[in-house]
């Protein structure tokens, strides 16, 4: 424990702390299963540093958000006030936001990568151009260098806030920076994107078997793989790719974009249903001259970026080349609705990505506060070479009450006028005996309408709804305000904004989960589920329950987030209590019949204590 940063280290979070010195010792693997409150972050990043150092390895610390980089560089910094240790950290955050060029915030990623590229080709970025000559940092972008590795670790904001002033770049400053730090913050992009891995790794000097890599609510990891390597053509996409190409004075291109709406009309005009299955063939051989249509689309696209800053010939050019993807491990489906028809690529399994980065790093953490069952992550992942392990909550079992409350469903075929307006009073009930704030979190968005209107002349509290696609500063002013009330409450969605994410000590009383979010029974779930169903025999599981469980768990942890806390959570569904889905839970969560005494009598000894 020489480099762990607090006085005091707590029972569970020594055993963590040592679980993960022997997993780096012995170039193993972990998945860590750990509540909120444990202190995973100094527990892990305390014992691989120190190895790191040692060894002279790299630490990539990945996160799904940027926000949850600041509590790392502070651990850092603890480290290094506490323990006088020499090294050097890098926070990084992505490309397109680090970029102080007009308009860069707004464009699509893959237009931004183009764009820069081009810029950079073209001597056309200034800030470029005063940070790097050739292969080798200027006399500013030195001097900067210098001056953050001086007050190492630094927060990304406050590093592009000193590039902006001396009009760097505070990417390639990052890079530079990065090429000689021992620790590196970032998104999980960073390692389990090909190939934002690829040119990193050979931009900072770095091999993948000299890094302990440390992955921060890793729950999340299966989808944002599985997002990254699916790609989606759709009737509007190839619309504005026509209208862009004839703007461009490009007509040439439009004979090859019609083409392949024909392709997607005939596709559509077969399809029995809203969805069908798609063969590769189906669109590569009739597509005719298929690679030389990708190169005219993208050479186009590429004087497009230059001035508008993203590309839609540019979009079509990159789903045709991801559509001569593999098979194995993927499903193409077609999707017609009023608004549009859809070809997408979906990637079904991660470990295609994960698997071949866990084999070669030094190490892998896999952590977060639902990893269960860690069986489940070590399979769809790839994981070998591994330790599963899950620790208690070490927050007072006092300080929560957790129901499940079996007296209504929200399952499809039980969806009614009535059924919406039982749901409503019973979420009242339980709102109207929590004394403080609560959320009530809904499977989808139609959902939480339907109930809404009922709930929200029932309840006495102030009630804020979340609304869907709403932008980061609308989330922050949202929360902002909720959290200036004290007798009010939050309906929102468990996959949505709110639902994990967010960390709100103190001002959560209560918190119900209504119905199941389980994912829509649609051709990717079904596929997803066979897929799981072949390779390990549990496609129900791993393809559908074990996923809505551990939302539902999610968005049931932003009640208890401090020692201090004290809430109510309720399961709100009789699904809950059937046995495929009540053995996801932990053994304090109670059936109840009777939830309004037992909600009234923890408050009343809660404010005994008090």
């Amino acid at each position: 424990m020489d480099l762990f940063p607090h006085e005091q280290i707590r029972p569970e979070q020594e055993k963590l702390l040592n679980s993960v010195r022997r997993a780096v010792n012995e170039k193993r693997n972990l998945i860590v299963h750990a509540p909120t409150g444990l202190g995973k972050t100094a527990a892990t990043i305390s014992p691989v540093l120190e190895y790191a150092l040692e060894k002279n390895l790299t630490v990539f610390y990945l996160t799904s958000r940027h926000t949850q980089h600041r509590i790392v560089i502070d651990t850092l910094r603890k480290i290094k006030e506490t323990h006088r240790v020499a090294f050097t950290a890098t926070d990084m955050i992505g490309k397109k936001n680090m970029c102080s060029m007009p308009g860069a915030q707004l464009m699509h990623s893959s237009d931004f990568s183009d764009y820069c590229k081009s810029a950079r080709e073209k001597g056309s970025c200034s800030f470029y151009e005063l940070t790097k000559k050739g292969n080798a940092l200027t006399f500013d972008g030195k001097a900067l260098i210098s001056e953050l590795m001086l007050n190492s670790p630094i927060n990304a904001e406050d590093a592009i806030g000193k590039c902006i002033s001396r009009k760097l770049c505070a990417y390639y400053l990052s890079l530079a920076l990065a090429e000689k730090s021992q620790i590196i913050i970032g998104d999980y992009n960073l390692i389990f994107n090909p190939s934002i891995r690829t040119k990193l790794l050979g931009q900072v000097q770095k091999k993948l078997d000299q890094c302990i890599i440390i992955v921060d609510e890793a729950h999340n990891l299966p989808d944002r793989i599985r997002n990254n390597m699916s790609t989606i053509l759709s009737s509007p996409l190839i619309k504005a790719a026509i209208h862009e190409a004839k703007s461009s004075g490009a007509n040439e291109l439009i004979p090859y974009l019609n083409s392949v709406q024909e392709i997607l009309n005939n596709l559509a005009g077969n399809c029995e249903g809203k969805e069908d299955l798609v063969e590769r063939f189906e669109i590569m051989s009739k597509l005719k001259g298929y690679d030389e249509i990708i190169e005219s689309l993208e050479a186009v696209a590429e004087g497009v970026r230059i001035e508008k800053k993203r590309s839609f010939l540019g979009s079509v050019s990159k789903f045709l080349q991801d559509w001569k993807g593999p098979d194995d491990g993927f499903a193409r489906i077609l999707t017609i609705s009023d608004k549009a028809i859809k070809l997408s690529y979906k990637c079904l399994d991660p470990s295609i990505v994960s698997e071949p980065v866990i084999k070669e790093a030094h190490s892998t953490i896999f952590m977060s506060g639902t990893m269960n069952p860690t069986e489940m992550y070590k399979e769809v992942l790839g994981i070998d070479r591994c330790g599963e392990e899950e620790y208690a909550s070490p927050f007072p079992k006092k300080n929560k009450l957790s129901l499940i409350v079996p007296m209504t469903t929200t399952k499809f075929t039980a969806r009614n006028e009535m059924q919406f307006r039982n749901i409503a009073v019973l979420c009242s009930k339980i709102i109207e005996l929590i004394p403080g704030n609560c959320a009530v979190f809904f499977p989808s968005y139609q959902m939480k309408d339907d109930i809404s209107k009922h709930l929200s002349v029932m309840t006495k509290k102030t009630v804020f709804s979340e609304v869907q696609r709403m932008t980061k500063q609308e989330k922050a002013e949202f929360l902002e305000k909720f959290k200036s009330y004290n007798n009010a409450v939050m309906l929102a969605v468990a996959s949505g904004s709110f639902g994990e994410g967010i960390d709100l000590p103190g001002v959560l009383k209560g918190i119900v989960i209504v119905g199941l979010p389980l994912k829509p029974p649609d051709l990717e779930t079904k596929k997803t589920m066979e897929y799981y169903q072949e390779l390990f025999g549990k496609g129900w599981d791993y393809g559908y329950i074990f996923p809505a469980i551990n939302k539902a768990l999610q968005a049931a942890g932003r009640c208890i987030r401090s020692e201090k806390d004290r809430g109510v959570i309720v399961f709100l569904d009789e699904r809950y209590e059937w046995p495929n889905y009540r053995r996801c839970f932990p053994d304090n969560y109670v059936t109840s019949l009777n939830f309004e005494r037992e909600i009234k009598e923890f408050w009343d000894n809660q404010i005994t204590k008090e």
